[in-house]
């Protein structure tokens, strides 16, 4: 072959090399959402509950006596003060039994007097020896059982006047209605709840318990609380009361969470409470961190490689916002929270850290 048509060949093979394109660049590695374990010593070992922000001191307010209820004055979230008149029954049935009673009490006052007139005068025929001292004994008789019927329709009456007062429903102290159960019109029994006054200062959160979790529950425990209106903010609490029956319907048991220096705490908000018990500590991770792989619940976990590894684990129990494992895993670990279904064994990753808080540890 002659040189000039290799040297053409030569030049033909680098142009075309020259008018390649670049190879392909790798992908990058796709970034997951992970979230670091803690440690046992930094883990909060606890249960967590939902529950309602609620005041330390709580009245049930009612009338006293029954009646058709003529008015109401204030509505739920109205600030009141000691004395205020909060609603009022129908008074022209009390009105009517204070009118009797006063006619009971005048007529008793009428027999008082004759008796007592009947008995001055047979004390003096008697000195006179115009009738018999068991003559007097009777008239003396007579004036006791009079001031002893007047004394009664006294009484009576007295009870009555307070019947009336009663029609009107006056707030015990300074609060702010909570609950408002009866409007005008209703015919209300005595002692029927009216409304629900909320005492200004401390304040609680009323949670119910299960009964596979009372045992460990102790009035002192340690609480730690959080408002769903602000979860960055965390409150220290110490269980005040544990309720030593069960709801009727509901079959678990109220427990009160003393919050201390909290007093403008809204009442009625939403709030969590981690409560320290005695089951062993299980670990709580969010639904989307849990997947099936071969027909076993698996979470992903990111190695020293960053390179995806897949666990199976056991699960206890689901939340509507966690799953429960039984499986410990160790402290430390990267644990993938989303996207978890697109994953693939020994993948490379770039794992991207979804907040500095540990993983809820609760107990079982």
């Amino acid at each position: 072959m002659k040189p000039s048509v290799i040297q053409a060949a030569l030049i033909l093979s680098l142009l075309v090399s020259a008018c390649s394109p670049p190879p392909d660049a790798p992908p990058a590695p796709r970034a997951v959402l992970v979230r670091t374990l803690g440690s046992a010593a930094d883990a909060a070992q606890a249960q967590v509950y939902s529950g309602e922000v609620r005041a330390r001191h709580e009245s049930e307010l009612s009338f006293r006596v029954g009646g058709k209820v003529l008015e109401r004055k204030v509505d739920a979230g109205a600030q009141v003060q000691a004395g205020q008149l909060l609603a009022r029954l129908d008074p022209q049935d009390a009105r009517l039994s204070s009118s009797a009673a006063a006619a009971q009490v005048a007529a008793a006052e009428a027999e008082a007097g004759l008796a007592r007139a009947e008995f001055k005068r047979s004390e003096a025929l008697l000195q006179r020896n115009f009738i018999s001292a068991s003559a007097l004994d009777l008239r003396r008789s007579a004036l006791d059982a009079a001031e002893a019927r007047l004394r009664q329709a006294q009484a009576q009456a007295a009870g009555t006047a307070n019947q009336q007062s009663y029609t009107e429903l006056l707030a015990d102290s300074a609060g702010v209605i909570t609950e408002v159960s009866v409007d005008a019109g209703q015919v209300v029994a005595a002692g029927q709840r009216v409304l629900r006054l909320a005492r200004p200062g401390e304040r609680e959160v009323l949670v119910h318990v299960p009964e596979s979790r009372l045992a460990g529950l102790v009035v002192g425990a340690p609480a730690t609380v959080r408002l769903w209106m602000a979860p960055e903010r965390s409150l220290s609490g110490r269980v005040r009361e544990v309720s030593p029956s069960a709801d009727r319907a509901t079959r678990t048991y109220a427990v009160r969470v003393a919050i201390a220096d909290a007093d403008d705490l809204p009442l009625g908000a939403t709030a969590t409470v981690a409560l320290a018990d005695g089951g062993p500590a299980q670990l709580a991770l969010p639904l989307a961190a849990v997947t099936q792989r071969e027909g076993k619940a698996t979470v992903w976990l990111v190695d020293a490689q960053q390179k995806v590894v897949p666990q199976t684990v056991e699960i206890a129990a689901l939340r509507e916002d966690a799953a429960i494992l039984k499986t410990a895993l160790p402290a430390g670990s990267r644990v993938v929270v989303a996207g978890v279904h697109r994953l693939i064994e020994g993948e490379s990753v770039r794992p991207l850290e979804a907040g500095s808080a540990p993983a809820l540890d609760v107990r079982r």
